[in-house]
C-alpha cells in the first residue's frame, strides 16, 4: 500500500474520501503522488449545486431511480459522489502516466455534476436520439419478490427457456409469464420493471426453498436480498497481480491526453465492460474493440443515433471495431496479432471462459511482454463454489446496496438505475490505470481483477438503513419537483415561504404544492436556502444552456470528458 496523491479538502468530502481511498490501497509502484485533485459539486455545469442529493436533482439520477416508483426519488447512496472519486483517482493516475512519459502535469479537476451525467450517459442518450421510436417504461410491479414464508428475493435470468420453465414450475398463468418476459429483460435498459400482480401472487404462495429449486432446474438464479446496507465481505476495488516479463517504455514529449499512443482491446458487452474501454478512450487511448462476425447485434437496437443505436453509441463511441470470432483458429490468432501491438486487454467474459479460449493472461502476456490485461467480472473474489450469474441487481441484492437505496420506512430493493455496471467499469479503468503506471516505471504488466461486487464496496454506506423526513425527498410542487439542502433545518424553509417559522414538514410540504418552483427557488434562495429543480425528462437536460459546456452534441447528446488538466 501507499499514501495518497493530494486530493483537495473541498465541499464534496465523500467524493474526496472515496479517491484518497482508492489512491491509497494502490501498491507502492504505483503511487501517485505528484499530481493533485479538485473536486467540486458543479465544475462546469452553470447551476449551484450544494450537495449530493442537489446533484441528483439537477443531473437526471432522481428521474432514472424513481422510474421505479412512478416519480423522481432520492438515491440513499451518496452515487455522484462515488463516481467524482473514482474519476477523480483516475485523472491522478492518468496524469502521473502522462508525466512518467516526460509531460509535466501537476493537477486535475472534476466534479460531482459531471460523474452524474456519465452515470446516465445510456439513458440520455435514448431520450435524446433522433430516432422517431419512444422508449415505453410504466411504473410499478418491479422486483424483489416475496415469497409465502416472508423472504425477499431476485431472480436473474437472460434468455426467455429459463424464464418460461421458471414460473411454470409455479404455476403461474402462461399469458403472466408471457407478458412479463419484456419488462422483466428491459428493465436494465429502461430502469423500470412492472410485472404482471400475478407473477407476485405466485410467489407470494410458495415457499423460498420450493422457489430456490425452481430456478436450479430451470437455469435461473435465485438471491435473498440482504436488509442491512454493509457490505457482507469486504475486498479490494480491484487487485493488481504482476505478469511475467517487461516491456520498453518510451517517453513521449507532447501529448493531447494522457494515454494518447496507449492501445486498448476489448472484448465486452452489456454496460460494465464497454465503460471501461469508453473511460480509457476519453483519456485519450486507441480502443479496438472485438465484436463478432456481422458486428455487435447491439448495434440494431433501438432508439437509433444515425445509423447505430444509441444506447450502444453511448459507450462505444469512436472505438474502432474488429469482427473475428476468437472461437476459431484463426479467430484466436487474430486476436493474439491485436494483443501483440497494444498495451491493454479488456474483457468481462464468463468465468472460465479464458482459460477455455487459451485467452488467459499467461497466454496473452507470453506474446505482448508488458501487458496490462483486466477481467470485470461479476462477483470476484468472493469464493463461491457455484456464482450466480453476474448481474447488476443480483449484485446488488448481495451486497447490501439494495438496503442502502431505500430510506428505512420503504421496503428495501436493488434500484433498477444500474449502479455497479457503470461504477464496475469504472474501477476495472482504474486498475487499468494503475497498471499502466507501474508499466511506465518498471516495465511490468499486470493482471487486473475487478468485479460489480468489488466496486459495489467502493461506495461509502452506514450499517444500518437512511431514516429520512419528508424534507429529505424530493417535494412536490404547482409544476414539478424540488429538492432541499441536506439538512437544512424547517425553520430556515418557512419564513421565506411566508409560513410561521415554526411551521413543520407537512405545512411546507402543502405551501410548495401551491406555487410554482420557480417562485419557491427564487424565495429561498433570498433566504440563502439553495432548493435545487428535480429533472423530470432528461432530454430537458440537452435544452438548458447551463448545461451547455458539459453536454455534447450529435445525434445523441453526450457528457463531455469529466476531466480538466494543467
Amino acid at each position: 500500500m501507499t499514501t495518497s496523491a493530494p486530493v483537495r479538502k473541498a465541499a464534496a468530502e465523500v467524493a474526496a474520501r472515496v479517491a484518497e481511498a482508492q489512491l491509497s490501497a494502490l501498491p507502492a509502484d504505483c503511487a501517485a503522488e505528484q499530481v493533485e485533485a479538485d473536486i467540486d459539486w458543479s465544475g462546469p455545469v452553470a447551476i449551484p449545486l450544494p450537495d449530493e442529493s442537489a446533484v441528483q436533482a439537477a443531473c437526471g439520477i432522481m428521474h432514472v431511480h424513481g422510474r421505479a416508483a412512478g416519480r423522481p426519488t432520492r438515491l440513499g447512496v451518496d452515487y455522484a459522489s462515488t463516481v467524482a472519486g473514482v474519476l477523480a483517482a483516475q485523472g491522478v493516475l492518468a496524469g502521473s502516466i502522462a508525466r512518467e512519459r516526460g509531460v509535466r502535469l501537476s493537477a486535475v479537476r472534476t466534479s460531482v455534476a459531471q460523474a452524474a451525467l456519465l452515470a446516465v450517459q445510456q439513458y440520455l442518450a435514448v431520450a435524446t436520439s433522433d430516432d422517431d421510436w419512444v422508449e415505453s417504461w410504466e411504473a410499478g410491479g418491479r422486483p424483489p419478490f416475496r415469497s409465502r414464508d416472508g423472504i425477499r428475493f431476485e431472480i436473474e435470468t437472460l434468455y426467455a427457456e429459463g424464464w418460461q420453465l421458471f414460473w411454470r414450475a409455479l404455476g403461474a398463468e402462461p399469458s403472466a409469464i408471457g407478458e412479463g418476459w419484456w419488462p422483466f429483460q428491459q428493465r436494465f435498459a429502461t430502469a423500470s420493471a412492472n410485472l404482471p400482480s400475478e407473477l407476485h401472487k405466485t410467489i407470494a404462495g410458495v415457499d423460498y426453498d420450493v422457489i430456490s429449486a425452481a430456478a436450479v432446474s430451470a437455469g435461473i438464479h435465485a438471491l435473498p436480498l440482504r436488509e442491512y446496507p454493509a457490505h457482507p465481505v469486504d475486498v479490494a476495488a480491484c487487485s493488481l497481480r504482476i505478469l511475467p516479463g517487461t516491456a520498453e517504455v518510451r517517453p513521449a514529449t507532447s501529448l493531447a491526453r494522457p494515454l494518447e499512443g496507449i492501445v486498448v482491446v476489448e472484448s465486452t458487452r452489456r454496460v460494465q465492460g464497454p465503460v471501461a474501454g469508453h473511460v480509457l478512450r476519453m483519456l485519450g487511448a486507441e480502443v479496438i474493440r472485438i465484436e463478432p462476425p456481422g458486428g455487435d447485434p447491439m448495434r440494431g437496437i433501438p432508439p437509433m443515433a444515425g445509423d447505430c443505436s444509441a444506447r450502444f453509441r453511448a459507450l462505444n463511441e469512436g472505438k474502432r471495431a474488429v469482427e473475428l470470432d476468437f472461437k476459431t483458429d484463426s479467430g484466436r490468432r487474430a486476436v493474439y496479432e491485436l494483443v501483440a501491438e497494444a498495451d491493454v486487454f479488456v474483457h468481462n467474459w464468463a468465468p472460465g471462459k479464458a482459460e477455455q479460449l487459451g485467452l488467459d493472461a499467461a497466454d496473452l502476456a507470453r506474446c505482448r511482454p508488458g501487458l496490462t490485461y483486466a477481467w470485470a467480472s461479476g462477483w470476484e473474489p468472493l469464493p463461491w463454489p457455484e456464482k450466480p450469474v453476474g448481474t447488476d441487481f443480483l449484485v446488488q441484492a448481495h451486497s447490501g446496496l439494495g438496503a442502502a437505496a431505500y430510506p428505512e420506512d420503504e421496503p428495501s430493493a436493488p434500484s433498477l438505475m444500474t449502479l455497479t455496471d457503470i461504477l464496475g467499469g469504472l474501477v476495472c479503468a482504474q486498475g487499468v490505470l494503475a497498471s499502466l503506471l507501474r508499466r511506465v516505471r518498471t516495465g511490468n504488466g499486470s493482471r487486473v481483477d475487478s468485479s460489480l461486487y468489488s466496486s459495489a464496496g467502493v461506495m461509502p454506506r452506514p450499517r444500518h438503513r437512511p431514516v429520512w423526513t419528508e424534507l429529505d425527498r424530493p417535494l412536490a410542487t404547482g409544476d414539478g419537483y424540488l429538492v432541499l439542502p441536506r439538512g437544512v433545518a424547517p425553520s430556515s424553509v418557512a419564513g421565506p415561504l411566508g409560513l410561521r417559522s415554526s411551521g413543520n414538514a407537512a405545512e411546507i410540504a402543502t405551501r410548495l404544492r401551491e406555487q410554482p418552483t420557480a417562485t419557491s427557488i427564487s424565495l429561498l434562495a433570498e433566504a440563502d436556502v439553495v432548493a435545487t429543480h428535480v429533472c423530470t425528462e432528461l432530454r430537458d437536460l440537452a435544452a438548458d444552456p447551463r448545461f451547455d459546456l458539459a453536454l455534447g452534441r450529435d445525434e445523441h447528446v453526450f457528457p463531455l470528458t469529466p476531466w480538466e488538466f494543467e
